[in-house]
């Protein structure tokens, strides 16, 4: 990690590793956290393969979605690892994303209270990593991974 370019946040899951994968590989799953509430997901594509395509829409209404995020997945190590970025679309095309070009990495490893669930995410020079920070990194990425173990510890309660 490179301070002057990448922000972090860290969360303990109370779950297994398996359950948390399946809540970033389940499209069903993905859509009911991946955006922070009361905002609402549509996953039109997850293919969550490296060179796969990661697509959403987002609404604030239910009725009109939006474009949220057209990424590809560079890496994919099954119940360990997933890499995606926004600066390739899911067709391959190089894109310029709005607020900020990014690269983010997920880990996910054992820990004796379920899953220790690390978010890294990237950034091409300081001022991408300042604005990113100051749109509410901590704040958005935060409320979905709350929403993420909720799904997740809801489905190891099961």
């Amino acid at each position: 990690m490179n301070p002057e370019l990448d922000l972090t946040m860290e969360r303990i899951i109370r779950a297994p590793r398996a359950v948390v994968w399946s809540a970033w590989t389940d499209p069903s799953r993905l859509e009911k956290w991946w955006v922070p509430a009361p905002t609402l997901c549509r996953v039109d594509h997850l293919d969550v393969r490296p060179g796969g395509g990661f697509v959403t829409r987002l609404s604030d209404d239910g009725a009109e979605f939006v474009p949220h995020i057209d990424a590809s997945f560079l890496v994919v190590d099954e119940l360990e690892r997933i890499v995606f970025t926004n600066a390739i679309d899911s067709t391959w095309r190089p894109t310029n994303p709005a607020p900020v070009p990014m690269t983010a990495e997920i880990t996910l490893t054992d820990h004796p209270d379920g899953t220790d669930y690390r978010v890294l995410v990237r950034h091409g020079d300081p001022a991408a990593r300042t604005r990113h920070e100051e749109l509410g990194f901590l704040e958005g990425w935060g409320s979905v991974t709350k929403q993420l173990a909720a799904v997740a510890e809801s489905q190891a309660a099961r």
